[in-house]
C-alpha cells in the first residue's frame, strides 16, 4: 500500500510539474531575403544559449513582409533591406520605435555569367536582359533604379529588365544563365557558383547607402524573450558573423 501511495505521489507531482512549467517561447522573424544565411546561424548560437526558444523565421522582400506585418501576420521583429519600409510600419504604429536601430550594411553589384566585358554602368546597354529586384517591394531593385537614373542610363535599359519577387531570385536568374547579369548586393554575389561572378561594384554615390534597419513590432516588444533577442543581435558575437558573410557593421 505504501509503494502504490508512493508511485501515485510521484505521478501526481509529474503533472503538477507540467502543468506549472513555464511554455518554450516562440519568436516569429520577418527577415530581408539577403540576410537568410546570417540570421539562420545566429539563431542556431543563440538557441544553444537559450533552448526554451523557437524561431519561426520568414524571408522575402523587405516590402512583402512589411505588407504581411500590417495584414496582421505574426512577427515580433522586422528586419528591413532599406529604412522605407520600417517606415511605413512605424508610421502605421505596428513597430516600437524605440527599439529601432541599424543591424548591418551592404554594397550593390552587378554580377553574372556574360563573356562580354561590362566594367562599369555604362556597358549594361550592349547587354540582352538584366535581373533586378521588383522595385516596389525588393531594395535592391530600388537602389538598382536608382543607379541607372543618376548615371542616365534608365531609358538604355527600357526592355532589358527582368523583375523578380527577391534578391535571392534575382540571383538564382544569374546563376542559371537565363539573364546576363542581376543587381544583386556583394554578401548574396559572394555565394554564387562558378557558372557567375561579380562583374563591377555600383558605386555608392549612385544610390542611398545600403543599411538593415531593425524594430520589435509592438507585439515583439511586449515579450522579453524579443528584447532579448534583439539585444543579442546587437552584441560583438552577432557583429563577428555578420563580417564572416561579408556585412559592414559600421
Amino acid at each position: 500500500m505504501r509503494t502504490v501511495m508512493k508511485n501515485l505521489f510521484l505521478a501526481l507531482s509529474c503533472i503538477l510539474f507540467l502543468s506549472t512549467a513555464a511554455p518554450a517561447a516562440e519568436l516569429s522573424l520577418s527577415v530581408a531575403a539577403s540576410l537568410r544565411e546570417v540570421i539562420n546561424e545566429l539563431t542556431a548560437e543563440y538557441g544553444k544559449k537559450k533552448p526554451g526558444i523557437t524561431f519561426l523565421k520568414n524571408y522575402g522582400a523587405s516590402g512583402a513582409l512589411a505588407k504581411q506585418i500590417e495584414q496582421g501576420a505574426p512577427a515580433d521583429l522586422f528586419i528591413s533591406a532599406n529604412r522605407e519600409w520600417v517606415d511605413y510600419l512605424q508610421n502605421r504604429k505596428l513597430t516600437d520605435e524605440a527599439s529601432r536601430c541599424a543591424f548591418a550594411y551592404n554594397s550593390l553589384v552587378f554580377a553574372g555569367p556574360t563573356k562580354q566585358p561590362v566594367a562599369g554602368m555604362k556597358d549594361l546597354a550592349k547587354l540582352r536582359k538584366i535581373a533586378i529586384g521588383s522595385p516596389g517591394s525588393v531594395p535592391a531593385g530600388e537602389y538598382a533604379m536608382e543607379s541607372f537614373k543618376a548615371a542616365g542610363i534608365d531609358k538604355a535599359l527600357d526592355g532589358k529588365l527582368v523583375m523578380a519577387k527577391d534578391v535571392r531570385e534575382a540571383m538564382k536568374y544569374a546563376e542559371l544563365g537565363e539573364v546576363d547579369g542581376a543587381f544583386v548586393y556583394r554578401t548574396d554575389a559572394l555565394l554564387l557558383g562558378k557558372q557567375a561572378r561579380i562583374l563591377f561594384a555600383v558605386p555608392e554615390g549612385l544610390h542611398d547607402r545600403v543599411i538593415y534597419p531593425m524594430a520589435l513590432t509592438t507585439t515583439g516588444a511586449g515579450k522579453k524573450e524579443a528584447v532579448e533577442f534583439l539585444r543579442f543581435l546587437q552584441s560583438a558575437e552577432a557583429r563577428k558573423v555578420l563580417e564572416k558573410y561579408g556585412f559592414a557593421v559600421k
